[in-house]
């Protein structure tokens, strides 16, 4: 489809098209059939890809966990924690930030601006790499910072060692987050599927060897994450630069990256506090846990029930970014009436995916504990939180989706705030309430999640349903022809 698409739109010489030559379409009338399955099409195979590369991403994290978990208690403790660390003062952020490109790259691609999606890449590389620096001296001294904290010594001291060889993926995974964004705004998908695959399978050798065959022991897997997203990394780097489906997106290096940082940072911080936000909320539920009457059981149901989520969220967050890749092209196109349409059709697949998925886990709810544990206590409460795994699913798919839309139609600042009502003023307060008032212990802090995450998905479902959409595309409008380069100056 991406090639389909790029054929279609890159056979004519890239002439520059001022603002006011789009006719912004009327957002009134009723879709046809063709325009609705058409979208529905576009949508699954941009999703499709996505949810593979997703998965397979997720995949190296949960390799890694299974080679340290066979070194001992301890090795796996520090990994566990330095992981958790690393996601909560590092990766969070650059993801967020990355995901300014949704808006800038979709909305120049459907402008069909292709020349500047290159620029904004280069841009984004240079401020997530510079924000890379401060992140790797937070890893650094992460063992004396998780002790000041009250970790125990020995745990925070295995999970410094571990953070201190996590450093050098934080680079990689910006160049990657930056690339990956560069072709998902373009439907480009298939080459992010062939790069994690690589990276992946290279991860499974590589993590055995390291920790294994040397003397690094769990530090091993540390390495080899950082190797295996380089891998991933430098693959689409290559990729890119010598792959004819981008030669009219990435036409080189140029000065023109180095204006225009303000108005890329304007958006990506708010867009790194509006995941950022949620991400650590779902951290400090596991860290609350340990404060609960038998926090071993807790602690142990929660973190897999965290991390059943998590796998599943590899869906929804596939439709999300697919979500935003077409309403950002639409408003670039100034197609307010087909954004629109994007939304509608995302929301019905990913509440079709939320209803479907929570039926599985409900059913399977009395054997998925048996994947973690054989302890007959610790199964029958998974089953039980499985339940409410299944609800919060369901709306986390929803917000997904949701959040996927403001980000294509820039809206991040919004978002940011709605985060933060969300998860801090609501549902950290009542998973608090349920959990130690009263004392339902952790399915009450995993009702507090429920709670955010309704609110969340509320709150952004009424904003987009008050969107106007015309004004959305004279923003992009904006966003896209304003943008300082070097001729401005």
């Amino acid at each position: 489809m991406a090639d389909e698409e790029q054929s279609a739109g890159l056979e004519s010489p890239l002439i520059p098209v001022q603002p006011q030559q789009h006719a912004i379409q009327s957002t009134r009338g009723q879709f046809t059939k063709g325009e609705l399955f058409g979208e529905l099409k576009k949508q699954l195979l941009l999703a499709g890809p996505l949810v593979s590369s997703n998965f397979l991403l997720f995949g190296m994290q949960v390799i890694s966990v299974m080679y340290v978990g066979h070194l001992g208690e301890l090795s796996l403790a520090g990994a566990s924690m330095a992981t958790s660390f690393a996601s909560v003062t590092g990766l969070s952020l650059i993801i967020g930030m990355g995901s300014a490109l949704d808006t800038f790259c979709g909305q120049s691609y459907g402008a069909k601006q292709y020349h500047m999606l290159g620029i904004h890449l280069q841009r984004a590389m240079l401020v997530l790499l510079l924000a890379c620096i401060p992140i790797a001296t937070i890893w650094f001294n992460a063992g004396y910072i998780l002790q000041s904290l009250g970790q125990d010594p020995e745990i925070a001291a295995a999970a410094g060692n571990y953070a201190r060889f996590l450093i050098p993926c934080i680079f990689a995974y910006a160049v990657q987050q930056c690339h990956s964004r560069f072709l998902q705004t373009q439907s480009n998908v298939v080459p992010m599927i062939v790069s994690t695959g690589t990276a992946t399978l290279a991860h499974l050798l590589v993590c055995w060897l390291l920790v294994y065959k040397t003397s690094l022991g769990y530090r091993g897997a540390a390495v080899a994450i950082s190797i295996s997203y380089w891998i991933n990394a430098l693959f689409l780097v290559v990729y890119i630069r010598v792959s004819p489906s981008c030669k009219h997106t990435w036409t080189g290096f140029s000065k023109e990256a180095f204006h225009g940082i303000p108005n890329f940072i304007k958006l990506s911080i708010p867009s790194a506090i509006m995941i950022s936000l949620e991400i650590w909320s779902f951290e400090l539920m596991v860290l609350l846990s340990g404060f609960l009457p038998n926090p071993q059981l807790e602690t142990s149901v929660l973190s897999i029930s965290l991390n059943t989520c998590s796998m599943i969220y590899m869906i929804p967050l596939a439709f999300a970014a697919a979500a935003s890749t077409r309403v950002s092209n639409q408003l670039g196109a100034g197609q307010p009436r087909l954004a629109r349409l994007a939304v509608g059709v995302a929301l019905c697949i990913v509440v079709t995916e939320g209803i479907m998925a929570a039926a599985i886990l409900i059913l399977g709810r009395k054997v998925w504990g048996y994947c973690y544990s054989s302890e007959k206590e610790v199964i029958n409460y998974v089953g039980q939180m499985l339940i409410l795994v299944a609800v919060s699913h369901f709306f986390d798919g929803l917000q997904s989706v949701l959040s996927g839309i403001i980000r294509g139609s820039g809206q991040q600042k919004i978002g940011a705030y709605v985060n933060l009502g969300a998860y801090y003023l609501m549902g950290i307060p009542t998973a608090i309430l349920l959990a130690f008032v009263f004392h339902i212990g952790g399915k009450g802090l995993w009702m507090g999640i429920i709670v955010a995450l309704f609110v969340q998905a509320l709150s952004l479902a009424i904003i987009i349903l008050f969107t106007d959409w015309e004004k959305e595309v004279k923003k992009a409008s904006d966003r896209v022809y304003n943008t300082p380069t070097a001729s401005d100056a």
